[in-house]
């Protein structure tokens, strides 16, 4: 609370995403306990299958992009395994609160401490900058939406990378499956080397099938996802920050804001 601001608590969500941590642990936890249940785990390790698979799909998917792409691609994707904080009616809450503090106060009244508690939110807290400093509406507008946009290509790449990173990963196992089997058959005349031979023909196409449906896919989509609600928070302040700027009645604005807010998650302040 400062003059007046009444500011959704993001500290009461959890630090990080269970669905995420659940989701991906549960299932390599179900493959351990097979492997553990049928036998020997150190039979699954192979270095050679590690080198063709992993190291394969890093540097093709490098290819396909670039070495910063993929380097914000693993920056973004660890934001996956952590609660964003930024719940849609949450958010809707507070410029509602926001819109109201400046019809009653006057939006000179928003600066300093009621301003600062926004500076975890750039978009809002640039868009109130703004506003406060007297910059046309249509300028305001296009700023954010720019904004929103750099944001929006950022995950849109980051998707991208990991989807492609998805494709390659069973590729390059049949690639390793394709390679041990050439040296297997190369040297039947040696029955000790069919053993490790097989051993690469079969555990590149595991790793690639895990990485492929166990790590890229899953995090491919939960970006997605949050990047989904990251663009309707994004456009709920774009919302409040015009609606502040033109002084309009707070009653507008939630009439706005719930016009883009699944049903579940309309607000009512005022009645």
């Amino acid at each position: 609370m400062a003059d007046g601001l009444d500011i959704p608590a993001r500290s009461a969500r959890p630090a990080l995403d269970l669905a995420t941590i659940v989701g991906l642990g549960g299932a390599a936890l179900l493959i351990a306990a097979a492997l553990l249940l049928g036998g020997s785990v150190a039979s699954f390790v192979d270095v050679p299958s590690v080198l063709i698979v992993i190291g394969g799909t890093l540097l093709v998917t490098t290819a396909c992009f670039s070495v910063d792409d993929v380097l914000r691609t693993l920056k973004v994707t660890g934001t996956t395994f952590r609660a964003s904080g930024r719940e849609p009616r949450d958010a809707a809450l507070k410029v509602i609160n926001l819109a109201t503090l400046a019809r009653q106060q006057g939006l000179l009244k928003m600066q300093g401490p009621a301003l600062d508690l926004l500076r975890r939110e750039p978009i809002l807290h640039k868009g109130l900058t703004l506003a406060i400093d007297g910059t046309p509406e249509p300028e305001v507008d296009g700023i954010l939406r720019g904004e929103l946009t750099a944001m929006v290509d950022r995950h849109r790449i980051a998707v991208q990378v990991l989807r492609k990173a998805a494709e390659i990963a069973p590729a390059m196992g049949l690639i390793g499956t394709l390679i041990g089997l050439v040296q297997m058959l190369g040297h039947l005349d040696d029955p000790a080397t069919i053993g490790p031979s097989m051993a690469v023909a079969l555990l590149t196409t595991f790793y690639g099938a895990i990485l492929a449906t166990i790590v890229f896919t899953p995090l491919a989509s939960k970006l997605e996802r949050n990047s989904a609600d990251e663009q309707l928070v994004g456009r709920i302040y774009l919302l409040g920050v015009l609606s502040i700027g033109r002084k309009d009645n707070p009653r507008r604005l939630e009439m706005q804001i719930n016009s883009v807010l699944p049903p579940a998650q309309r607000v009512t302040v005022f009645q």
